[in-house]
């Protein structure tokens, strides 16, 4: 069953831009459903599974008293390519990560590359894979628990 391919990419951009919501709100469980089906590889050993990716934010990310990383991700750029016969798509877009603090002025921190996939399944389309490569890398010593060291 082919689906509008305008609503199949307005889909994909809504599931995208629902990461972001997610990571800025502090609400790794969302993530967790988010990527029910799906494989994340950033800087560290792919992730995937129910509750492994929720583990993985949150042994990563700090979260400051309001439940939020005080960040928030910018997603431009973004290319989308789907197969509406087959029911899979990619997608990709960069990322500009801002975060600011009480003793933090507004700032980026972080900028990079998103690669995604989707499928389709039972109609509804979802994440199979996201891959992170942070190419620009700022003051991250308030965001992750470990800081990694620049490219």
């Amino acid at each position: 069953m082919s689906a509008d391919p305008s609503s199949s990419h307005r889909t994909i951009e809504n599931l995208i831009a629902r990461y972001a919501e997610l990571v800025d709100d502090g609400d790794f469980a969302g993530l967790d459903a988010l990527f029910a089906d799906a494989t994340f590889v950033g800087s560290a050993a792919p992730v995937s599974g129910r509750g492994e990716i929720e583990k993985m934010f949150r042994e990563t990310l700090i979260v400051y008293g309001d439940g939020t990383p005080r960040t928030q991700h910018v997603t431009t750029n973004l290319a989308i390519e789907v197969d509406e016969e087959a029911g899979t798509a990619t997608a990709r877009s960069y990322v500009t990560v801002l975060q600011a603090l009480p003793d933090l002025p507004l700032q980026p921190i972080a900028a990079g590359r998103y690669r995604d996939r989707f499928e389709r399944r039972h109609g509804e389309w979802r994440f199979l894979e996201r891959r992170v490569r942070i190419n620009l890398v700022g003051d991250v010593s308030r965001h992750l628990r470990q800081a990694a060291a620049p490219a």
